[in-house]
């Protein structure tokens, strides 16, 4: 790279595989290793990993990512799991080696991709410390003059001197992060591993990074929140099955992201059932508030889900959840109610859930509906894979969709001091 170049990474078709089965991994390990001797000795240069192709349990996990970083640039590295995100800043880190391809980084580099990552269980906090940032290039000396900035950004004066083994994980990460970003790098890689901190020191990571970003460090950030992305990242780069299938501004990426989880969504088979007592749960049917079946929602509307239910139905109490999930398959609504059933007065019908407004902002959902017998518990109907989708403005980030007026007003010293006191 040229010295007055603002470029700090220059990716250039990275490239890398595994193999499925552990033995076959370490044949191919062995074989590739007196390959690559047989050819250096001769002065010749082994075919290129991805021309070789792929050998039998072999899969790509990335796959000819390419890639420019200038400074003071942060970007967004999104993909479902499996997608070979950590692979890639793995790689990056230097903590394996490319089959092929190359990554060039000018500068330091910082970086917290998995808890505990670099951390030797049996030394303390504080012999992590130095271990750590001698290994990002502090002298002992620079360390001892930033030792205590590190301790208090982690909060963990009182356990510094324990072994990092009794460490739980928001402690794991809060030192791993302290360390990664006390010598100020060129470049941070960030995994989610920010994730598992509590919210105020979630903040002043926020607060760090904003700090570091304008002495023109750059970042790649990995994550599934979007709304955390679309604040911080400049563009992002999407990742699927290992290939770079979106690159560009931060909101575009987003929708492309959802895209492919909707995709996902889609081949689900539709519905799902299982229970011992399925026969007299039947035909599900989703209406608006006025009756009229519909096959999408808009952010806020009420709807009307029915489940017909056939004559015969015992008598008993049971118990009714019902779960609206997004495309991550986390639960966002859970309703539970329990329902008491007359076999003599029960001659078939429909079993009703009615929702007022559903205040999620547009993508792919899915219902289920799973009845219990009580005292047994035991689980006499499930129904999952019901899709519920919202339409609307695809680019609006996050899950609620819920309105609000920000606005500035005058106030009167008075009536605030007031109010403060």
């Amino acid at each position: 790279m040229d010295s007055e170049d603002n470029t700090v990474v220059r990716v250039t078709g990275l490239s890398k595989k595994f193999c499925r089965s552990l033995r076959r991994s370490l044949w191919y390990g062995v074989a590739d290793a007196a390959s690559e001797f047989r050819f250096s000795r001769g002065g010749l240069r082994s075919a290129h990993a991805a021309e070789r192709g792929l050998r039998p349990q072999e899969f790509w996990a990335v796959r000819d990512v390419s890639f420019e970083l200038q400074r003071g640039e942060c970007i967004g590295l999104i993909g479902h799991n499996g997608a070979g995100k950590t692979t890639l800043l793995r790689m990056l880190n230097g903590l394996i080696k490319p089959d092929a391809g190359e990554a060039v980084i000018r500068g330091r580099v910082g970086a917290l991709i998995s808890l505990g990552a670099g951390f030797n269980p049996i030394l303390t906090g504080r012999e992590n410390v130095y271990v750590n940032a001698s290994v990002l290039g502090l002298s002992r000396s620079e360390i001892d003059a930033r030792i205590d900035e590190i301790i208090d950004f982690a909060e963990l004066r009182e356990f510094i001197d324990s072994p990092v083994q009794g460490y739980s994980s928001g402690m794991a990460v809060r030192l791993g992060f302290a360390v990664a970003t006390a010598v100020c790098p060129d470049v941070l890689l960030l995994d989610e591993v920010l994730a598992v901190g509590d919210m105020a020191f979630y903040a002043k990571c926020f607060r760090r990074l904003s700090e570091i970003r304008l002495m023109r460090s750059a970042f790649i950030l990995v994550g599934h929140n979007m709304h955390q992305i679309a604040r911080i990242c400049d563009r992002v780069m999407v990742l699927d099955h290992g290939a770079v299938v979106y690159s560009g501004p931060t909101e575009k990426g987003i929708e492309h992201y959802h895209r492919i989880q909707a995709e996902k969504m889609d081949q689900v088979p539709e519905l799902q059932t299982a229970g011992t007592r399925t026969q007299w749960f039947s035909g599900v049917c989703l209406a608006d508030q006025q009756g009229n079946t519909v096959t999408a929602l808009g952010p806020g509307d009420g709807f009307v889900v029915r489940w017909k239910v056939q004559p015969g139905l015992p008598s008993g109490k049971w118990s009714v959840d019902l779960v609206i999930r997004n495309a991550a398959d986390e639960a966002l609504v859970q309703v539970s109610q329990d329902l008491e059933f007359h076999e003599e007065s029960h001659g078939g019908g429909h079993l009703t859930a009615v929702v007022p407004s559903l205040p999620l902002c547009p993508g792919r959902y899915r219902l289920s509906l799973a009845v219990w017998a009580l005292p047994s518990r035991e689980l006499i109907f499930w129904q999952k894979g019901i899709s519920l989708p919202v339409v609307g403005d695809s680019s609006t980030v996050g899950i609620l969709a819920v309105k609000a007026e920000v606005r500035m007003e005058p106030g009167n010293p008075v009536s605030d001091a007031v109010a403060g006191s």
